[in-house]
């Protein structure tokens, strides 16, 4: 690792400009241009998120809140907790003293915002003894704290063994390399059924013993309902969004998709985050009862969903190009979640899981199917092609949302997603939706450029018809 990059620590980096990115509106407009002028590094996403008005406002100032709690949090006499967003952040919410700082989150912030991108912090990972061939959505971030370039942990969560095995494995080199406790949450190869649902409720409340022993603290039951009631009136907003992102044009401005799933996999439970939401609803019924797409031209050639995650390149260039090509951005595949009433569990309500606040055995239960529905945990915990897992989910979202195309990129980390994308093509293929695999890393710009990925979108969308 270079020695310029050893100067200032990764988290204080992302607090000192999310935080006073969050601040350059609350000027007037003149003001804002003019400091654009002084921030060249930093302009192009931070105008490119402020340009979608008070949901862009809302969104840094969440984004502040969360990297402030982290940054802080030894000072406030708190607890770091560090894992990985496949595992909710709900509970951590409910204790007074614990912070959560996930692994994946704190790498999108720095590819997006840092023009060296997380390379080094990556390569430096290796440098440790990690597996270079592990997940970058990881190794962006935990090369830092391996380096103490970042706030120590004080105890690690892991919510993914057998989901994702470089998400397991991060946090147990993490564990071992800085002798951090660490805990490990397992899933059967199922979903539903008693037998199951009895096993995650088990395991779950095990990790609110491990972190009440750590934390120093009890979970508190006031406090966990007043969390849950949050994220439940967050998810009935969730369920209106996408209600409305079904309708041709999609009123949903590209961009709107990062916010959301941001903010879940961040703020669950946390009012910056329902604030958020209502801000995108307003638009979103505006748009809809205009007939406008979510577009900054109000035009809508081409609907897209994006399987399995977005392109996370510096300044957002992924979403701001997308809007540029009048290409409605559909709810992006992994972040489903599967709360109750959602569209996509139609005739599958089996599925999802509800809110329950009305005693405290009954508020973990909640917790722990929240958990178990989580991003990949749900969709990547069997076969491809089962029950309720990648394939199901992508063909139940197509048949609502219509899009005209979908493009798979990833991380090549990731087994149980790259191991069978070009099935899922296939299969997709002959359900009739046109698929592009991109051989690039969602993280690494190293890998493949946003360049080559906007060439190979336009070369693909020109090649099949659906833009000409």
């Amino acid at each position: 690792m270079k020695r310029e990059t050893r100067e200032y620590n990764l988290d204080w980096m992302l607090w000192s400009s999310v935080v006073s990115g969050s601040k350059v509106k609350d000027g007037t407009e003149k003001e804002y241009r003019a400091l654009l002028r002084l921030i060249p590094n930093f302009s192009g996403i931070i105008d490119g998120i402020l340009r979608q008005g008070e949901p862009g406002r809302l969104f840094m100032k969440m984004g502040a809140e969360y990297l402030d709690d982290i940054k802080t949090v030894h000072d406030k006499g708190k607890k770091l907790c560090f894992g990985t967003f496949v595992a909710s952040k709900t509970l951590f919410y409910a204790f007074d003293n614990v912070v959560p700082a996930w692994a994946e989150i704190m790498t999108v912030f720095a590819t997006m915002l840092m023009r060296k991108g997380t390379a080094e912090y990556m390569d430096y990972c290796c440098e440790a003894g990690f597996t270079e061939t592990s997940c970058s959505a990881q190794r962006g971030s935990v090369g830092a704290y391996l380096a103490g370039l970042a706030q120590k942990p004080d105890f690690l969560i892991c919510g993914a063994p057998g989901i994702c095995d470089t998400n397991a494995n991060a946090m147990q080199f993490m564990s071992e390399y800085l002798d951090i406790p660490l805990f490990q949450l397992t899933f059967p190869s199922k979903l539903t059924g008693r037998r199951i649902t009895d096993y995650h409720r088990r395991d779950y409340k095990a990790l609110i013993e491990f972190v009440e022993e750590h934390a120093g603290s009890r979970l508190d039951e006031d406090r966990l309902r007043s969390v849950l009631e949050e994220h439940k009136r967050q998810d009935e907003i969730i369920n209106e969004i996408y209600e409305l992102a079904r309708l041709k044009p999609c009123p949903m401005p590209p961009m709107f998709n990062l916010f959301l799933y941001a903010g879940k996999l961040q703020s669950s439970g946390r009012k910056a985050f329902t604030a958020l939401l209502e801000s995108m609803l307003q638009v979103m019924r505006e748009n809809a009862a205009a007939g406008r797409a979510g577009t900054t031209s109000g035009k809508e050639r081409a609907r897209l969903l994006m399987c399995y995650i977005d392109h996370y390149t510096t300044d957002a260039r992924f979403w701001q190009w997308v809007d540029s090509q009048e290409i409605s951005l559909l709810p992006t595949l992994i972040f489903t979640f599967f709360n109750k009433g959602i569209n996509y569990a139609a005739g599958r309500e089996d599925q999802t899981y509800e809110i329950d606040t009305s005693t405290m055995d009954t508020m973990i239960d909640s917790l722990a199917d929240i958990n178990s529905h989580m991003p990949m945990v749900k969709q990547l915990r069997g076969p491809y092609d089962a029950t309720g897992m990648w394939r199901d989910d992508l063909f139940f979202m197509s048949r609502i949302m219509k899009p005209d195309m979908t493009v798979y990129i990833g991380s090549m980390g990731c087994r149980n997603s790259y191991g069978v994308n070009k099935l899922i093509q296939r299969d997709a293929e002959r359900f009739g939706l046109p698929t592009l695999l991109l051989f690039a890393d969602a993280f690494d710009d190293r890998v493949a450029s946003w360049e080559f990925c906007e060439d190979k979108i336009s070369e693909f969308m020109h090649v099949r018809g659906i833009l000409s």
